[in-house]
């Protein structure tokens, strides 16, 4: 038995979302788990659980998502990444695999992320990537958002951002990078942090958009964030424009 690590690159638009749940395998880790069941002609007894470094919303993407699973196979390295390749459906790809030590965890030993949201704002359509970014009809203004994502940054209680209502766990998290830029008609909207809550970044998102367009002005954002109130911040932008860049170790 010895502990594997992948590099996964995913579409997850039609997913919902990473995590393995009970009603449906149409979820990230629901096909890599039965697929490596497969391929170590393990059954329902001796399960696989294969260990992602976050568990991405549905319709969620990931450029480079790090996971990790303990398999007893005689299959190298490279032989895994192949059968994985061939039998996964194709918005999926295994990018590599490796041993690693028998501690190494995933999601415990991560410390930083990156990830990425897409918008578009301009007279035609984003033909093809439209199902990537967030159209949005109204040009917010850049300079009040990096006014207001300056606040936003250090170590915080971003409670007002979780979108988990019945969260117990510390929502105390630092964000060293909020960057917003844009090419045409293109606003890309860079995070990284030590790790983010439940819906965080989309609620971050949505409310800077709402910063841009006037209806928050960004001296409110320190009020917000006192607040520890979901309700407080702004709405939740669209999952299909959000996208895991990659997980630092």
């Amino acid at each position: 038995m010895k502990n594997y690590r992948f590099k996964i690159r995913y579409d997850g638009t039609k997913y919902n979302g990473w995590q393995h749940q009970k009603n449906t395998l149409n979820t990230i880790q629901g096909k890599l788990e039965t697929l490596l069941m497969r391929m170590t002609n393990k059954n329902e007894d001796e399960p696989i659980t294969v260990i992602g470094a976050g568990r991405t919303d549905a319709g969620v993407s990931a450029i480079s998502m790090t996971a990790n699973a303990y398999l007893d196979t005689q299959f190298s390295e490279k032989q895994i990444q192949e059968y994985m390749n061939k039998y996964l459906p194709e918005d999926i790809s295994i990018d590599d695999v490796s041993i690693v030590k028998d501690r190494f965890h995933s999601r415990f030993n991560a410390i930083g992320k990156t990830y990425r949201y897409t918008l578009w704002c301009g007279e035609t359509k984003p033909v093809f990537d439209r199902k990537y970014l967030y159209v949005i009809d109204k040009m917010p203004d850049l300079d009040k958002m990096n006014e207001a994502a300056k606040l936003l940054k250090g170590t915080n209680d971003y409670k007002s951002f979780c979108g988990n209502k019945k969260m117990k766990k510390s929502t105390i998290r630092t964000i060293d990078k909020i960057e917003i830029t844009q090419k045409d008609s293109y606003i890309y909207m860079t995070f990284h942090g030590d790790g983010f809550l439940q819906n965080m970044i989309r609620i971050l998102v949505g409310t800077l958009l709402e910063v841009g367009w006037g209806r928050i002005q960004p001296q409110e954002i320190e009020e917000i964030l006192k607040a520890k109130d979901r309700q407080k911040a702004g709405f939740m932008a669209p999952a299909n424009g959000l996208c895991l860049v990659e997980v630092d170790y």
